[in-house]
């Protein structure tokens, strides 16, 4: 298996994609260490111009939702967390007991906690609109300005 990556400019920094021949595997503002020795530089791939556009548009405030491909790799458990928070609609928060409730598994909110902090697909599987009980932000792997900036971006009221 090939793994195509390209770091693209963004308002909120390098963002770094890889794809797959199946879909796009990871989004985000580090680098990924998974395959450091199948990663390829020709970015020939459908995937990676497809999440390109779609992140472009989506910064310049043209697309809320995102139709490309994903070649996540985790458990069921986090997969099924991951499928979860594409539900989320831009612009509105959930907890993660919310989240917890949604994949029928009301007692596993620390579970779900982790399973969020492991989202390989940045931005596009929005991890970032998952909130503390309280209303509060909280962790984030770009880190709680990021956090923070998209959830302006996408119009949620500022937190204080």
């Amino acid at each position: 298996m090939s793994i195509v990556q390209i770091k693209i400019a963004s308002p909120l920094d390098d963002i770094i994609i890889q794809a797959t021949e199946q879909g796009v595997s990871y989004v985000g503002f580090y680098p990924a260490k998974e395959y450091p020795e199948q990663i390829l530089k020709d970015v020939n791939n459908i995937h990676i111009h497809q999440c390109i556009s779609q992140l472009d548009e989506y910064f310049n405030d043209t697309r809320r939702t995102f139709t490309i491909n994903l070649d996540t790799k985790g458990t069921d458990f986090q997969k099924s967390v991951w499928q979860a928070l594409l539900n989320v609609p831009f612009g509105q928060v959930q907890s993660y007991s919310d989240i917890a409730r949604a994949i029928g598994n009301p007692k596993a909110v620390r579970a779900v906690g982790a399973a969020n902090g492991k989202n390989p697909i940045s931005i596009i599987v929005p991890c970032h609109r998952i909130i503390g009980a309280s209303g509060k932000l909280t962790g984030y792997a770009g880190g709680l300005e990021r956090k923070q900036w998209l959830l302006k971006h996408e119009g949620y009221p500022s937190q204080g």
